[in-house]
């Protein structure tokens, strides 16, 4: 069956899901295989549930007509994500970046939803699997899609270009993570720089950060938008502080965010640029971005008892970890606790970065801090109030004797880390 006749049965569905427990009546239920599952083995289980059709690989798991056998259920749920995309007149904006693709896509979405019919990717389900996904959730009327693509090699954002063709581009930046897969810093410009290259070859448009000189450098023969805090841009923004809060200027009006972090600034700037572009007006956008509140451990601040929480452990790269230690610092209080994660997917710099940010807090005044996870282990220094344990548990056995009161927390690591856990210990 070719994938003509196979969006023939897309469009009798009510959605493509990919995962039985989340079936309702009338999906179309793709059974995709991984290192420790073969969904193929689910088929029977899906109509059951009330699967309309189910698209599988394995003839062994063929079941009467409902069933649909391709030679690969991922290739062709690409194929199909593709053809959908071509078959909608939405404006697609696709936006990558090592930090705060998530909460600028966020963002944009809030902004633009209050002028447009909008779908955003839900949570980071941004790679080769979540990326058709969401294209296949964009409906007739939908106006703008907004498309998170996330990568750890390079060629993977050209891909995932290849299946969404986006109308517009936006990178947040480029900085130190997944250093393992793309082989080095240098390797995380390229690799993220395919969506600047897809956006030039097709001659669509950027938005760009203009107080980013490499980003500047690398699109100043694009058509672009641009955005700064100090340049001739289309976009402007003046007086940016974070004490905590992310607070700026747009047309001299002081719009005030619920995230915390300097770091925030330019994700926040970026959907404001967007929705400009877009032409939403100004009141909407600063009414959208200050009813935004941060999920999912990002950047949240959490009362505590009487402890004051930044919780910022969804993620950790080197550049996060950087940006989170500088704004923490310009931060006006007293009793200041650090608890950090190990970093991950560094390969060989793994251990001088994290060298460096134990560097960076040995400078720093005044400052507890907590170190946690077998890299910041290996790099453990003899300084008063600092901490290294090589697991959670041998952290949690020291701290719950010692759990500071009325402190300001700096909590954060890789996913991997669940440094949410401390909350249970606070």
């Amino acid at each position: 069956m070719n994938t003509e006749d196979i969006y023939a049965k897309f469009i009798e569905c009510n959605s493509v899901i990919t995962d039985t427990r989340k079936i309702i009546k009338n999906d179309l239920f793709f059974a995709l295989k991984g290192d420790k599952f073969d969904a193929n083995t689910f088929a029977k289980e899906a109509l059951e549930k009330g699967a309309k059709y189910v698209i599988i690989d394995n003839k062994d798991y063929y079941i009467d007509n409902r069933t649909i056998l391709v030679s690969d259920t991922l290739n062709t749920l690409q194929k199909l994500a593709n053809f959908h995309r071509r078959t909608l007149k939405a404006k697609i904006i696709a936006l990558t970046g090592s930090n705060g693709k998530t909460t600028t896509k966020e963002l944009i979405n809030c902004v633009l939803s209050k002028k447009f019919k909008t779908i955003a990717t839900i949570g980071n389900l941004n790679n080769h699997i979540g990326v058709p996904l969401t294209l296949l959730s964009l409906t007739k009327e939908t106006e703008i899609g907004i498309i998170e693509m996330g990568a750890n090699h390079k060629k993977e954002i050209e891909f995932l270009c290849g299946i969404a063709e986006p109308d517009y581009g936006y990178i947040t930046n480029f900085g130190k993570a997944h250093l393992e897969g793309f082989g080095g810093v240098e390797g995380v410009i390229e690799g993220k720089s395919e969506l600047y290259k897809y956006i030039q070859k097709e001659n669509k448009e950027l938005f760009v950060n203009l107080d980013d000189e490499l980003q500047n450098e690398k699109t100043k023969n694009s058509k672009r938008y641009t955005f700064s805090t100090n340049k001739n841009s289309d976009v402007v923004i003046k007086d940016i502080i974070a004490n905590p809060m992310v607070e700026v200027n747009y047309m001299n009006e002081i719009i005030k965010s619920n995230l915390i972090g300097i770091y925030n600034a330019n994700n926040i700037n970026a959907a404001i640029t967007i929705g400009n572009f877009f032409s939403v007006e100004s009141n909407l956008i600063k009414e959208a971005i200050e009813n935004y509140i941060p999920t999912n451990n990002r950047s949240q601040l959490i009362q505590k008892n009487n402890n004051q929480i930044i919780l910022d452990a969804y993620n950790a790269n080197p550049s996060s970890m950087n940006a989170a230690i500088e704004n923490f610092a310009q931060l006006n209080q007293n009793n200041k606790i650090i608890i950090f994660g190990d970093m991950f997917e560094l390969g060989l710099e793994s251990l001088k970065e994290h060298e460096k940010i134990v560097a960076k807090l040995n400078k720093q005044k005044g400052l507890t801090c907590y170190f946690i996870g077998n890299d910041f282990y290996s790099n453990k220094i003899n300084k008063k109030n600092f901490y290294f344990f090589d697991t959670f548990e041998n952290f949690t056995n020291l701290f719950i004797k010692q759990i500071p009161k009325n402190g300001l927390f700096l909590i954060k690591g890789s996913r991997g880390m669940a440094l949410e856990r401390v909350l249970e210990l606070l």
